[in-house]
């Protein structure tokens, strides 16, 4: 491939994952159909725990769980290498890899000695895996919601009791809980409608049209951080935004994200165009291309820490960004599909209104000075 189309590929990973009987198989067709006509060349990476259980090695025929967590975790991140180096040969300039499952989903099924055992076997840890994906989405098993379709039909590595599949769908998720792209596809309509919000939600990720799919801001009272913390897979994300100098029209800012003393690192640019609309594209940076572009802060714009606390309740995701110095107030934001539609807050977050495109409270706006939050 000549080296300036290269320079013009663009490579997104993306993870479809879920309880048993959520829908994936049925997902991949969607995506293949939605995306292939829009001009991605889309790429399936088929699911290790399915082709190693069906071909006799599972956690039940190795030594130990942990000793088949290994073996599976290294046959799987192999798996995506390859389908990334030969993606990188392949003409198209937009390409669209689909994990059917990504390798976090393999904490759902062990002890956190376990874990921790295989990340140190794998040399990573766990904010470099689960960030590793440029999204994720998570279908919710038929057995939440959908009952009368849970079946064994469909996969003959099935073995989760409805109650199981119930258990296991909250695993799964409460593992992806913290990745800045976790979307979670319900089944509160029919199948139809699980799978057209699925491909909106990857639409809208993508920057292409489709439904409209977007997160809700709210001001709140700043929420207890030990309540907030006690809340069953809460993760507490460490976030700093810069805004970095640009010679064109694009806004463009770094961001550094993790937990404790593990991070990862984006470039986020920013365009707004002539409709109303704007563009925005995000790419992956090393520490050391992170490091560089900090060197270009913006002296206008001052750095924006907070800490950002992930997590789930009844199945409704929400994120709330409480800032040093900031006592009273905080920021919560909630994914929804239907702008119109109300949502529903714990009684411990006190929301005062929602400020969803307001000015004085987007991240330019405190960066600026023009924030109005207090």
């Amino acid at each position: 491939m000549p080296a300036e189309e290269a320079r013009k590929q663009k490579i997104v990973k993306i993870v479809i994952t879920g309880g048993p009987c959520a829908g994936k198989s049925t997902a991949m067709s969607w995506i293949q159909n939605a995306f292939g006509n829009l001009g991605y060349t889309v790429l399936f990476v088929p699911e290790t725990a399915t082709e190693f259980i069906s071909g006799g090695v599972a956690p039940w025929t190795c030594g130990t769980n942990a000793e088949y967590q290994k073996v599976q975790m290294t046959l799987q991140r192999e798996k995506e290498r390859l389908f990334h180096q030969a993606a990188e040969t392949m003409p198209g300039d937009k390409i669209l890899i689909v994990c059917d499952r990504g390798e976090l989903d393999n904490k759902a099924y062990m002890t956190d000695a376990e874990f921790k055992e295989v990340l140190d076997y794998l040399g990573t840890n766990e904010v470099a895996l689960r960030d590793s994906y440029d999204a994720v989405f998570h279908l919710v098993t038929a057995a939440r919601g959908a009952e009368d379709f849970y079946t064994f039909a469909n996969n003959a590595a099935r073995y989760e009791t409805p109650q199981e599949a119930v258990t296991l769908d909250d695993r799964l998720l409460a593992a992806w809980t913290g990745h800045p792209h976790l979307r979670v596809i319900d089944n509160r309509s029919d199948f139809e409608g699980k799978m057209q919000y699925l491909i909106g939600c990857i639409s809208t990720f993508l920057g292409e049209s489709g439904p409209a799919i977007a997160k809700k801001k709210y001001l709140i009272g700043c929420p207890d951080p030990v309540w907030l913390e006690s809340i069953p897979g809460c993760r507490k994300i460490s976030v700093t935004l810069t805004y970095v100098k640009s010679t064109t029209d694009s806004e463009i800012r770094i961001r550094k994200r993790g937990e404790g003393r593990d991070f990862v690192y984006y470039k986020v640019e920013r365009q707004y165009l002539e409709n109303g609309q704007r563009l925005e594209v995000e790419q992956r940076l090393s520490r050391k291309e992170y490091m560089r572009l900090l060197k270009e802060k913006d002296p206008a714009m001052k750095q924006i820490r907070k800490t950002r606390y992930c997590f789930f309740i009844d199945g409704r995701s929400y994120e709330v960004d409480i800032y040093p110095g900031c006592r009273e107030h905080a920021m919560a934001l909630v994914p929804v599909m239907e702008p119109e539609a109300p949502v529903v807050f714990p009684e411990e977050m006190k929301v005062i209104r929602e400020v969803t495109g307001v000015p004085g409270y987007r991240n330019a706006d405190l960066a600026g000075g023009r924030g109005a939050l207090r």
